[in-house]
């Protein structure tokens, strides 16, 4: 899946090693029993950072169900002391723990602070055609077949849960009937559409009771009519998806289509989009929705918060993953200490040579078990090692019911009393014990298949970058930046290698590396040969990578090893207020939000960088290379930065 994400760095004087030790258990207990009272920022655990007052969290509408409350209790209990997070995010990973030890440039690194302000960052997506997603546009296609404004408005609150409930079929009513109060033909002709297009499955009609008019909504198909809604209800001149520009901040991308799917009271496979962006973050991107209106759509920026939509057309295609060009990244790295000189070979050498294409942290996990170490045990077919570690304790900054779940299964190994004290049950621990009850203790391959497959894919999928981080990083230790006979490159979709008459005609640029698996093939010189160790040093046979289970079966792919970003730009300016934005967002151009006025000569000193990169590359890894520093967690929570203080 293609990836933008990137945890909050910030490069300063490290702490010393006392201010570290002092009081660890204390705030490890502190952290552990904190309470669960929701975070009004909706700042990940990976991020503690300062959040603007006034950015708050979308409004939920009243009627959420249970999957809401789990929402809720996913997103609590992340918060407390910074500094007692720090002390516990000291038995994260450190980038060396998953072979990210190289650089390409020879300029000094210098520091600063990266997503102080999670609209420091920006990403816009850049669609196969090459263009950038902006939101430029809040108006909706002209249709003759749209209901009234006024569809939006007839129906009560009241009315509207009693639909919702009908359509559900969270009651046991056949009907629903709704009395017009001003009985005119328009009027009731009004509430028939409203009933009809924002409650799919359902049909109307009218009746008289006691010498009033009712319209009375019911089912026409049976349960089959919410899952295929009418398709006399849609147009045929009219495309049937609607495309639309998301514009979102602090969401991920999935979390903002289930709240969408909320307010519209549809499922959330019914969207389509072509990459999931970065929670901490402004981001903007393409999403597809199966047969609902523009001006639905349209009508939920009146009642959101923290995402807009806009930019509608109609067109005859979803969208699929993957079908882009890349993202153009907009960053601010605030207090940097770096001279001029120092900054201005830092960006030329990113714009000419680029940065290693390491797969950043976010990969691996963020807690003491690392995501590689559980698909290397799925790919050895060691099932009680893959339970084992995704259920047992582990030292570190986690959800207080998770941490009492994880006692509870180590003391009892009971996967019904373990599963008592998640309320949050679709987590995978949750999840897998859910399998464990149903399938019983010696059929863990069944209980771990009712997580779901791209979760389970996830952890080999972690396994192969970790191999590949390391093997490049040997690579580059033994070859430099220069193609070399042995190396591998792609023509086409086939991977050849460079022989010694025709390593002239090649750059570090066209090297590519593989990713471990039986549908490829490794490099003609020592690195090939690591590669097998590496995999034997794990049980695992290189020339044997199918699994019995087919989903685990790896086929590998090929990656290139230096990435140059395209449209590389940047500009120093200093500022006063860390609070103040430094550039103006979409929506901010669109509201008419003037940039706030910088001093020439302020406190501080930011650098302002743009960048575009492909699909699946991170981000991070192009900051990292130009900060010369360790973008990890554990890293960053035992520097001196500002959101320690």
């Amino acid at each position: 899946m293609e990836t933008v994400e990137m945890n909050s760095v910030s490069l300063k004087r490290p702490r010393s090693e006392d201010d570290v030790a002092n009081a660890d258990e204390i705030k490890r207990q502190k952290i552990l029993e904190k309470s669960k009272a929701r975070n009004d920022s909706g700042q990940s655990i990976e991020t503690v950072t300062n959040q603007p007052e006034d950015m708050k969290s979308e409004i939920i509408p009243s009627e959420e169900n249970e999957e809401q409350e789990e929402e809720e209790l996913e997103d609590s209990d992340e918060d407390g002391d910074p500094e007692s997070f720090a002390d516990m995010m000291k038995h994260g990973l450190t980038e060396s723990d998953v072979g990210i030890t190289k650089f390409v440039s020879s300029h000094k690194g210098f520091s600063g602070i990266l997503k102080e302000r999670y609209s420091d960052f920006v990403v816009h997506e850049i669609g196969k055609d090459g263009r950038v997603s902006h939101l430029d546009d809040f108006s909706v296609p002209v249709d003759d077949e749209d209901p009234s404004e006024e569809t939006f408005t007839v129906l009560s609150d009241e009315d509207k849960q009693r639909l919702e409930e009908l359509q559900l079929f969270k009651n046991k009513e056949a009907s629903v009937a709704i009395e017009v109060i001003e009985d005119t033909k328009e009027k009731r002709t009004i509430i028939h559409q409203a009933v009809k297009s924002l409650f799919p499955g359902l049909e109307t009609k009218t009746e008289d009771r006691d010498g009033k008019k009712y319209i009375i909504a019911y089912h026409a198909a049976g349960k089959k009519a919410l899952a295929n809604p009418r398709k006399h209800s849609w147009p045929k001149s009219r495309g049937s998806y609607c495309h639309f520009v998301l514009y979102k901040e602090n969401k991920d991308t999935m979390d903002a289509i289930n709240v969408l799917s909320k307010f519209l009271r549809v499922k959330p496979n019914i969207f389509s989009y072509m990459g999931t962006k970065d929670k901490r973050a402004i981001t903007v991107q393409e999403i597809a929705v199966l047969r609902i209106t523009a001006q639905r759509l349209a009508h939920l920026n009146k009642c959101l918060m923290n995402f807009k939509l806009g930019n509608f057309s109609y067109k005859n295609h979803p969208l699929k993953l993957g079908e882009l060009q890349g993202n153009h990244f907009t960053v601010v790295l605030r207090n940097i200490t770096g001279t001029d000189d120092q900054i201005e070979q830092a960006m030329h050498s990113l714009r000419e040579i680029g940065f290693i294409n390491y797969y950043g942290m976010q990969r691996f996990g963020t807690t003491a078990v690392p995501t590689y170490q559980i698909g290397r045990a799925i790919l050895q077919n060691n099932w009680n090692e893959v339970m084992d570690l995704i259920l047992k304790p582990r030292p570190g900054a986690e959800k207080g019911y998770l941490v009492k779940c994880r006692e509870e299964w180590a003391k009892t190994k009971d996967p019904a009393a373990a599963l008592k004290k998640l309320p949050v049950k679709r987590c995978v621990e949750g999840q897998l014990l859910r399998g464990l009850l149903k399938y019983g203790m010696k059929n863990i391959i069944s209980a771990f298949g009712i997580i779901p497959r791209n979760n389970r894919l996830m952890y080999i999928h972690s396994y192969q970058s970790y191999v590949w981080n390391n093997m490049v990083s040997k690579r580059i230790e033994q070859y430099g930046l220069r193609a070399v006979p042995g190396d591998l490159i792609l023509k086409g979709a086939t991977a050849v290698h460079i022989e010694e008459g025709d390593v002239d005609n090649y750059t570090i640029h066209d090297v590519v590396m593989p990713l471990p698996g039986f549908d490829v093939i490794y490099p003609k010189h020592e690195i090939g040969e690591a590669y097998k160790e590496m995999l034997v040093a794990d049980n695992l046979d290189i020339n044997n990578m199918r699994h019995k289970i087919r989903d685990y079966s790896l086929s590998g792919a090929y990656r290139k090893i230096i990435i140059r970003p395209q449209n590389v730009n940047w500009e120093v300016v200093a500022y006063d207020d860390p609070k103040i934005p430094l550039f103006t967002t979409d929506l901010d151009k669109l509201e008419g939000k003037p940039l706030p006025v910088l001093p020439t000569d302020g406190k501080f000193r930011a650098l302002k960088m743009e960048f575009s990169l492909p699909p699946s590359t991170y981000a991070t890894m192009a900051i990292r290379e130009v900060l010369k520093m360790d973008t990890s967690i554990k890293n960053q929570t035992q520097l001196n930065t500002t959101w320690l203080r």
